[in-house]
């Protein structure tokens, strides 16, 4: 491993990963050497339609009190993204009311999956993403915030050519490599280079393609039935049957060195977010995932 970097950027770790709670799982953040968490903001506790009023500013001044900060919220509303024109209308108010959440939380970033988006240009499903994007993207740049698609249902180029196209940068990239390595077989680091003006959050994650497997069959998409989420954890443990298997940083086919590298030259300063959406000790990974990026702060 090169220890030469010398990182500078705050570690962030996913709360929902620790499978306890918010409250709990903010403190565990915190004894794992955390900076920042990411938090799920769709249903629940969190929904914005729930956590209204007083509670927002009892939740803020808890994080504050414990000493972290947010480096995002996940606004990821499932189903097909936004490939469904039937349903975006609501989806979008929705994004919107997270992204406002956010605001109040003292973060600017929504990370999302916005379902794959199509080689055909012409199509009712681009059309339908397209429109939707755009409006999510004028709304966030009025507000200097950001919704932050996440990398690996298509390669990078593709995605940074349907960005291009919507005008402002208030659709953005929350990068995941892990997603890139084991579904796409794309290279980040390549990758980081292609989106560098979109990235605006970034996930450390890690894991091995074992086969060559179909997006839509991991990501889902509109007329194409997907796994359900247990059969795709499974395929992410690295079961018999699995395509891909999601480990801990280090131990996977994402080359740390040469990411973390290719950040720091195009000048990312923003959060490293711990995911582990596997496993069964996921409190120890995911400390064990801060120990590992420490080193690399010199």
């Amino acid at each position: 491993m090169t220890t030469n970097l010398h990182l500078t950027n705050k570690i962030g770790v996913i709360v929902d990963s620790f499978g306890i709670g918010v409250t709990e799982g903010l403190k565990k953040a915190k004894e794992v050497g955390a900076d920042g968490v990411q938090i799920y903001a769709v249903s629940g506790e969190m929904d914005p339609d729930v956590l209204i009023g007083a509670k927002r500013r009892e939740l803020r001044s808890l994080i504050d009190g414990i000493g972290l900060e947010i480096s995002a919220l996940c606004g990821d509303l499932a189903g097909h993204g936004f490939q469904d024109a039937s349903v975006n209308p609501e989806k979008i108010e929705k994004s919107k009311r997270i992204l406002d959440l956010a605001l109040e939380l003292g973060t600017n970033v929504v990370t999302t999956h916005i379902g794959i988006v199509p080689e055909d240009r012409n199509g009712p499903i681009y059309a339908a993403m397209h429109q939707a994007c755009e409006e999510l993207s004028r709304y966030a740049s009025s507000l200097n915030a950001y919704f932050a698609i996440e990398t690996g249902p298509e390669p990078a180029a593709h995605l940074k050519s349907f960005l291009d196209t919507l005008g402002t940068n208030g659709v953005s990239v929350n990068f995941d490599p892990a997603n890139m390595v084991m579904v796409t077989g794309d290279d980040p680091v390549q990758g980081v280079h292609l989106l560098k003006d979109y990235i605006v959050h970034t996930h450390v994650k890690d894991g091995r393609r074992l086969r060559i497997v179909d997006p839509k069959q991991v990501y889902g998409y509109l007329g194409y039935e997907k796994m359900d989420h247990s059969a795709i954890a499974d395929m992410a443990s690295g079961g018999a049957e699995a395509d891909f298997i999601e480990l801990p940083p280090g131990e996977g086919d994402v080359d740390f060195d040469a990411y973390f590298r290719a950040l720091q030259e195009i000048g990312y300063t923003g959060y490293l977010t711990i995911e582990r959406e596997v496993g069964h000790d996921p409190a120890a990974d995911i400390a064990g995932a801060v120990r590992f990026i420490q080193k690399y702060r010199g």
